[in-house]
Formats: structure tokens, sequence, C-alpha cells
């Protein structure tokens, strides 16, 4: 099942689901079939297993009768208000890769757990314009990754039993001014500026069994098969597999349950896929040039930009950066010492 957040031609927000490249509303079409369903992904969620079995039945009734599309102006995220955003760091590729252009041996920590960091879950874009400041656009990166979203209430919760905590999955891009990060990133504290303008998911939630046939079951964990790719302008700069994180979302609950309650509606990313970011492809392009004796121009985002990200059986996720040519900089608040 895929279910979307839309908004409709008169500016409700409501919940779908997505067949076929048609959305039919939640709500009002369960209401054909006796389905007593929400129009809110959050209460979807928040029932646990219970509004969720609703909606699978739906979902199969729809593939099988004819339904009304709805008119929508635009797909919002699929969860547009997250109780709480988190993003992992869960491929040893991308850290590998930064750190070696970096000049810098592999952290050994890295191997022994999962780490994440809170991002800003009042800052959540869909697909279309994602808005940036002047500051933003100063190395403007992507970051290519799969999401979870918690469908269940949960404490304490062991890996063998995580995946059961799965709501479902969705794109990620973990928008990233660089400049910004690697300015306060030097206090050891952090990320925020740098990260915390905008995360964009989308375009569904799809639920966990739409990819019955892409899982490995690991004594960690669930794996999943998942071709991700990454286009800037239309050219593919980016492709990776969500089979290679080192550790599984199932690891990473485990974690983040560690002695607190985890909610349904929360945003959990899986960090970059290998070659998933500008960072990383720059710093290994002018690594390898350098050896070269050549030069090397880096590539970021740029205002007016177009960034396209995939993930097999999840649909596109794009976006265009638009500046709102202001010319409020906060790097020019800084203190002279």
């Amino acid at each position: 099942m895929k279910l979307v957040t839309y908004m409709t031609e008169e500016l409700e927000e409501r919940l779908g689901i997505w067949i076929n490249g048609k959305v039919a509303d939640v709500e009002n079409e369960g209401k054909r079939f006796n389905l007593e369903l929400p129009n809110d992904i959050l209460e979807l969620l928040e029932s646990e297993n219970a509004l969720m079995k609703k909606a699978q039945e739906l979902n199969t009734k729809l593939h099988e009768n004819d339904f009304t599309a709805v008119k929508y102006d635009v797909i919002l995220p699929p969860v547009p208000y997250p109780v709480s955003c988190r993003d992992a760091y869960a491929f040893r590729e991308h850290v590998a890769a930064a750190r070696k252009n970096r000049g810098v041996d592999m952290i050994p920590e890295f191997d022994q757990f999962p780490i994440f960091y809170f991002t800003n879950h009042n800052a959540i874009f869909g697909e279309g314009i994602v808005p940036v400041e002047k500051d933003h656009l100063q190395k403007l990166d992507f970051e290519l990754e799969i999401a979870i979203v918690i469908g269940k209430y949960g404490k304490n919760i062991a890996a063998q039993d995580a995946d059961d905590y799965i709501a479902g999955f969705t794109i990620m891009n973990d928008l990233s001014a660089r400049q910004l990060q690697m300015e306060e990133m030097k206090l050891n504290l952090g990320p925020a500026k740098g990260k915390d303008f905008a995360t964009v998911i989308g375009p569904w939630l799809v639920t966990p069994d739409e990819f019955a046939d892409k899982i490995s079951k690991t004594t960690t964990g669930n794996k999943y098969d998942l071709k991700m790719t990454a286009r800037h302008n239309g050219i593919t700069i980016s492709e990776g597999n969500a089979k290679d994180m080192t550790f599984t979302f199932a690891e990473i609950i485990e974690r983040v349950s560690y002695g607190v309650e985890i909610f349904p509606g929360e945003v959990i990313g899986s960090g970059t896929v290998g070659t998933g970011c500008y960072l990383e492809l720059n710093g290994t392009r002018k690594r390898l040039a350098e050896e070269k004796g050549e030069s090397y121009e880096p590539v970021w985002l740029q205002n007016g930009d177009d960034i396209e990200l995939s993930i097999e059986g999840m649909g596109t996720l794009k976006n265009t950066i638009l500046w709102n040519e202001s010319e409020y900089s906060i790097f020019d608040k800084k203190k002279k010492v």
C-alpha cells in the first residue's frame, strides 16, 4: 500500500492511497465499504495496527473496484508533521569515503553501534519547490537516503523484534548547507543550522508488505535489496542500494528506543548511501584529480536546480531549489575576535 497526504484544490490536507498514478481518498472511499478511517496520517498511525489493517483492506478493495480519483493541488510529505525526525549514519561506504577524502582514518567506533542525530521535524517538505536562504546556497548538498516511519509505541525494543515497529518506508533527501555545517561542527556540537532548514520526504509512505520479495532476513533485522538513484538536472550522479546498510533499521530502532519511548509518526533516516551526496563525490573526484596532477571544480546545488531521488518501489522524489532572494546572512553576524 502506498499512502499519500495530498492537498485538495480547496487547500485541505487529506490522506489518500496512491493506486496506478491516481489518488483515492481514504476517508471517503472507506465509507463505501463500511470502513471507518481517518483523513490524517498521524491518526492512522497512532491506532497502531487497528486502523492500518482497515486501510490495507480498503487498498485491496480499491484495486478490485473502480473508484473516483480525487483532484489535488499538490502531493505533500506523506507525514507532513512527524512526531520527531532522526537521521542515522548507517552506510559504511559513505563514512569511509568521506573520511578518506579528508585524509583521516576510518573511525573504529562506527562498526560498534549505530548513531543518529535529531533534525528539525517542523521543516519537512515534500515534492516541489524547496525555499532556501542565501547562506544555504554556500555548498548546498543533497543526501540520498531511505527513511522509515514508526507505527507502534515501544521502549527498549530488541533488534529481533524491531522490524514490526516499521509502518512504512519513504525516500529522504537530507538537504545540507555544508558551509554552515562545517563551520558549526568545529565546535563538536551539531549538526544544526547546516541541516535544520529542510528535510524532504516522499512521495509515498510504502508499507513493508510491498517489499516482501526484496527482504533478506538476518539475525539483526531485515535488509532490503532496493536500488537507489540520484539525478541532478536530469543527469544521474549517484547509484546505490539499501542492502548495503551496515546497520539494519532494526538495529537503529533498538538503539533509538533504549531508555525512551518511541511513538507512531516518528521518522528515522538511514543516513547517506555510498556516493549519495556531493560532499563525498566532490572529495573523491578532487582526490583522484590531484593524484593525476589535475584540478577539480566542485559541484553543488544551485538556485533553480532540480534534484530527483528514486528508490525502487518508492517512486521518485522531485524538488527544485529556490532562493528567496533575501540578502540576509547569518555568516555576517559572526563576532570578530
